[in-house]
């Protein structure tokens, strides 16, 4: 095999200028070139199937983040919080007890919390909330309605926060869970010490229309025809209202048969490359039905939004916050148009699209940058 070597050279001597110069240079294998008078030098030699970097003791070399997911862990706690009269929800602890508090809130809104996400975050540094919101998961009671708005959700943060007498902590939001991080965040911007997102959705009513009123049915066509022909052709003017018809039937199985297909539509649209586990998700009548109508009932009302660019008009109270903002270029759940429109509206938080992901977090590009963020953040946290 041959080989190609590529010498960077650095210097920051320049008597006139000041400024730094990088000059590259591509050679063959056998020749030499002269380095005299140079000092603070790069070298980088590259071959098509790995890098090697040899820099000067002297200089200071920064700590490459992690990007591994961390091992399966168990919670050391867990518990119900009583929040209304109505709802109860589930919460859980896991990682250092005596570490910095992050608190992770997940899609849908209804799809409730997992295992594997606990496993975003390095248990030896964070103190690892998860919580299922009013109606999902383990919370009850189940694919409930009544008294769940974003603001219930919003004080149902605080109220878990002032439970586990946490003065502070670390938001962690991805899909609705973006959202729902972005409105908590705007809210009680005095407790958030860094905010992690993932698949921008700030619930414009376009962001809705291109999901469920045949915008991403032009990419999945196959997906979205049994999610369309469940509704008769006269009611497809709005798939969303059709489906909350049904979703809120007096029939437990129109609600299922609904439930079903809403969710599978989701779930078939998630990955870049179809994820047989998460499709079959849909199947199940319990988490679709809390999955589906929940959902549904926060798309119909808007998010309870007062205006259609509500977290967009109020960036200015969380600019001050380290955050990350993660996208999958492909994502046809939440296309990337969200979160450009949020880069351009806080530029001051770091972006990363992945170039080879679409929604869900569980791809490994996106998975990989999430991590990353965390760690980023927790090194920002320990240098305070």
């Amino acid at each position: 095999m041959s080989l190609g070597f590529t010498l960077l050279l650095h210097s920051t001597a320049s008597i006139t200028s000041h400024q730094s110069h990088n000059l590259f240079f591509t050679f063959p294998h056998n020749n030499t070139i002269s380095l005299a008078g140079r000092r603070n030098l790069v070298f980088r030699a590259r071959t098509c199937s790995e890098s090697i970097q040899l820099k000067p003791k002297s200089m200071d070399l920064k700590e490459e983040l992690n990007k591994n997911l961390y091992e399966p862990l168990e919670p050391y706690t867990t518990g119900f919080l009583k929040v209304s009269d109505l709802h109860k929800i589930y919460w859980e602890q896991s990682g250092n007890p005596s570490g910095h508090p992050v608190v992770f809130l997940h899609g849908g809104p209804g799809g409730g919390t997992s295992p594997s996400n606990r496993r975003f975050f390095d248990p030896e540094f964070y103190r690892i909330i998860l919580f299922d919101q009013r109606g999902a998961g383990k919370s009850m009671p189940h694919a409930s309605l009544e008294e769940n708005t974003t603001w219930d959700l919003i004080k149902d943060i605080e109220k878990l926060r002032e439970h586990l007498e946490i003065p502070e902590w670390q938001v962690f939001g991805g899909s609705w869970g973006s959202t729902l991080a972005l409105a908590y965040s705007q809210s009680h911007p005095d407790k958030v010490t860094g905010i992690v997102l993932r698949g921008i959705f700030l619930l414009r009513q376009k962001e809705i229309d291109w999901f469920y009123e045949g915008g991403a049915a032009a990419i999945y066509p196959d997906a979205w025809e049994p999610f369309r022909d469940l509704i008769p052709e006269n009611e497809r003017e709005c798939f969303v209202k059709a489906y909350h018809k049904r979703l809120n039937s007096d029939n437990l199985e129109t609600q299922y048969a609904a439930a079903r297909a809403w969710t599978k539509w989701e779930m078939m649209t998630a990955h870049l490359l179809p994820n047989e586990e998460t499709i079959k998700r849909g199947d199940n009548d319990a988490f679709s039905l809390a999955f589906a109508r929940i959902e549904n009932h926060y798309f119909v009302n808007r998010g309870f939004f007062s205006t259609d660019t509500y977290l967009l008009d109020n960036i200015e109270k969380i600019k001050h916050i380290n955050a990350v903002i993660v996208q999958g270029r492909y994502d046809c759940c939440c296309p990337m148009m969200s979160a450009w429109d949020l880069h351009k509206a806080w530029p001051e938080a770091d972006f990363k699209v992945v170039a080879d992901a679409g929604h869900s977090a569980n791809e490994p590009g996106i998975s990989a940058e999430l991590v990353a963020a965390n760690e980023k953040l927790k090194n920002i946290r320990r240098t305070k």
